[in-house]
């Protein structure tokens, strides 16, 4: 079959480089994609959220299924622009309803849905410019550090940890008052923080059924020993060395169980994944937040880690059969190392010529912000390349990373040397 997959970064080319590996997959189109999914797939300079030229590229192409990488697609509703179009609604869109969107695309939203469904999460408020003084009186009830997230997508960056009271307050005011962050920031979720160690779970639902794909753990902060400003991640690491049995039992019965009934409750459509950022608290997990897509770059350590046939699986999603499928997942670990451009997350210069791809040995590189011009691969984007690697336990797989980048270069590039840092002992 044809198929469009929809995204630009990391995550999208590691999907290519997992669908294009299927003999279902007859073409693969990718909008707009980068100088890796351009090796492997057809890139088409289309937006991601452009639904009337996506539907001309799947007509004139004849696609017959549409993965939605990214959020902002699907929070713009593309699942029901296919659903509610006649030429389209056979074609089914991997990816979840507006609706179900919504878990991304507000913190209240979610909130509201998992203390709904007893889905054990922080305690928490809401606040608006008009309830400023309000979010002051709460922050006043709280423990340091504070956590204010913004409530509408902010691209990774929307969520702020501080220690000092007035910081916070001054903080609440310039992301409601001043706009910090756009409208993303109209409404802010101010939330108790939780002390413990993180990790991601991720779920492939059809509406009905559900599939636990291997877990994962991502490093978000620029400085090494997790300081400095957050990114959209710079290294992840899977499986979790500390997610042992227990623990996983406690994630499907407490948190998997109660998110997918829920949505099937509250009949809300939804046919994609579900990445479910946890906190480990002295051996109890508890939910962060909700992702209606695969994290990137969790999605560069998962997807090498899945056996399965990809394509296969959203066949079973679309036909709501994920029962009938049997999970197959690599033992190794797989680790993936982010290079960035000199600057990120704030400023930083894009165009830099890339060399040393070809002298890559043992490990995969996906590209996240890459572009092709005139042969030569450029970066294009604050995180650049993705490189992954397989090993034994993610000390010999993320020590592989390691080795290669040394192999690449580009002006001002950038890397944590510590990825994992936190697992030893």
């Amino acid at each position: 079959m044809n198929i469009l997959l929809l995204g630009s970064g990391g995550r999208e080319h590691a999907f290519a480089w997992k669908m294009t590996q299927s003999p279902l997959c007859t073409q693969l189109f990718v909008a707009p994609g980068n100088a890796g999914t351009d090796s492997i797939a057809t890139n088409v300079n289309i937006n991601p959220t452009d639904f009337e030229a996506i539907k001309k590229l799947v007509l004139a192409e004849n696609i017959e299924m549409v993965v939605v990488g990214p959020e902002d697609p699907l929070v713009h509703g593309i699942f029901d622009f296919f659903l509610n179009d006649k030429e389209l609604q056979s074609i089914p869109v991997i990816g979840p309803s507006k609706l179900g969107a919504q878990l991304e695309g507000s913190k209240e939203f979610a909130k509201e849905f998992m203390i709904k469904h007893r889905v054990p999460t922080a305690a928490y408020d809401s606040f608006t410019k008009d309830t400023v003084e309000k979010g002051y009186r709460f922050l006043e009830t709280l423990q340091p550090p504070y956590v204010l997230k913004a409530d509408g997508l902010a691209a990774g960056k929307g969520v702020l940890i501080l220690n000092n009271l007035n910081e916070a307050k001054q903080e609440l005011r310039n992301m409601l008052v001043d706009a910090k962050f756009g409208h993303a920031s109209s409404k802010v979720v101010i939330e108790e923080f939780l002390d413990g160690i993180e990790l991601s779970c991720f779920v492939l639902t059809d509406g009905k059924n559900y599939k636990i794909l291997p877990t994962a753990k991502d490093y978000k902060r620029i400085g090494e020993g997790d300081t400095g400003l957050n990114t959209g991640g710079m290294g992840a690491i899977s499986p979790v060395p500390f997610a042992d049995a227990v623990l996983l039992e406690k994630i499907e019965q407490r948190i998997v169980i109660p998110t997918i009934e829920g949505l099937k409750k509250d009949e809300i459509p939804y046919k994609g994944f579900v990445f479910i950022g946890l906190i480990n608290v002295k051996g109890e997990p508890i939910v962060i937040e909700y992702n209606v897509r695969m994290g990137d770059p969790e999605t560069e350590v998962v997807i090498p880690r899945l056996k399965n046939d990809l394509v296969e699986l959203f066949v079973a999603v679309a036909k709501q059969k994920l029962d009938e499928i049997q999970l197959e997942i690599d033992a190794r670990t797989a680790t993936t190392v982010m290079v960035v451009s000199g600057g990120y997350p704030e400023d930083y210069e894009k165009g830099k010529e890339i060399s040393g791809l070809g002298q890559v040995d043992g490990s995969i590189v996906f590209h996240a912000g890459t572009k092709l011009e005139n042969g030569k691969v450029l970066s294009n984007g604050g995180r650049v390349l993705a490189v992954t690697s397989y090993g034994n336990d993610y000390q010999e797989a993320v020590k592989k990373s390691y080795q290669n980048i040394e192999k690449l270069h580009f002006d001002t590039m950038y890397y944590r040397k510590d990825i994992g840092f936190d697992l030893l002992g």
